[in-house]
């Protein structure tokens, strides 16, 4: 996990202090947030949230990020994030933002403890995995159930998995899986992989590797633990079971807005921005894959963030002048 350097969690932001910016998320769109602002003395506090470096800091290898050719953990990259952030004056606290007031400014941020005021926030809370909702998977979630193979992966050394899902996720991370597993069924709904072509290639080659087609999960069963999953073909009606040790599912993310909702404009659950991470609201910007349905990379969420940092101290330089 990323390195929470408590030097820098003091809690200190909470309470009469006026926040130039408050940065709420600590992804990659939250820290190249923080980063920029901090390089422009805005003195921003990044409010974690319950996942340190995001869902990126889940991810076993990133191979796609600039800089690092042989590719670089998703944890590590996560603590890079956070010590440059840091290292250029930005505060990080360990706290999670559970309600916010944008209807004038500065604005106010409720907080697991405390309460922030802000005049400008960057919003970078991410995305969080979407479940089945059958059967089973809740009883069973922590059991066998997963939703993060880096996280539980080691406990099914030698065992049978499936992985739900045809996207890069899936197949990242049924290939991660069989580094432990003796085998990785991938069970997709269509015929044919959402996921890149070099990503495909590797899968295809994995011995270790099959796969069911047009098929999905309908129940997940077990006494104590997983034990079976139901499938179902969607072109034939067939319908069988599968004995496992895990499942493991991979079919996207809903974006972490709950809390905006009826203060910020949005659409499908993501806030909508302009090409300047403005939101609906002046002062309110939002970045990464809170306010992208589309490209949902590590790249495109850090490029995201510096930018809504870039136009927030513009804004506040105009705001004050």
């Amino acid at each position: 996990m990323v390195d929470l350097n408590l030097t820098n969690l003091s809690g200190s932001g909470v309470g009469d202090e006026l926040l130039d910016v408050l940065v709420i998320g600590s992804g990659p769109a939250g820290f190249a947030a923080a980063l920029y602002a901090a390089r422009a003395e805005m003195k921003p506090v990044v409010l974690t949230g319950m996942e340190l470096g995001g869902q990126a800091a889940l991810t076993y290898t990133i191979e796609n990020y600039p800089g690092f050719p042989e590719g670089v953990g998703g944890s590590e990259l996560g603590e890079l994030f956070q010590k440059q952030a840091v290292h250029f004056g930005a505060r990080v606290e360990f706290d999670t933002a559970t309600g916010v007031d944008l209807s004038a400014r500065p604005f106010k941020v409720k907080t697991e403890n405390g309460e922030y005021r802000a005049k400008s926030i960057i919003v970078s809370t991410g995305a969080s995995p979407n479940h089945l909702n059958i059967s089973g998977e809740a009883e069973l979630t922590g059991r066998g159930v997963s939703y993060c193979a880096t996280c539980d992966g080691w406990f099914f050394k030698d065992k049978k998995v499936v992985v739900v899902g045809g996207g890069d996720s899936a197949l990242e991370e049924a290939l991660f899986l069989t580094r432990y597993a003796s085998s990785v069924t991938v069970i997709h709904r269509r015929d044919e992989l959402r996921a890149g072509a070099i990503l495909q290639k590797r899968a295809f080659k994995n011995e270790k590797v099959d796969f069911i087609w047009d098929t999905i999960v309908t129940e997940v069963t077990g006494a104590e633990k997983v034990e079976k999953v139901k499938l179902e073909n969607l072109k034939t009606g067939e319908e069988s079971e599968l004995a496992t040790d895990g499942v493991f599912i991979f079919i996207g993310h809903t974006p972490n807005t709950q809390i905006f909702k009826d203060q910020l404009e949005m659409e499908d659950g993501y806030i909508k921005v302009d090409a300047l991470m403005q939101t609906s609201v002046p002062g309110v910007y939002a970045a990464g894959e809170a306010a992208d349905p589309h490209f949902r990379q590590v790249i495109t969420s850090a490029g995201m963030g510096a930018a809504a940092a870039i136009q927030a101290a513009r804004f506040l330089e105009e705001a004050e002048a």
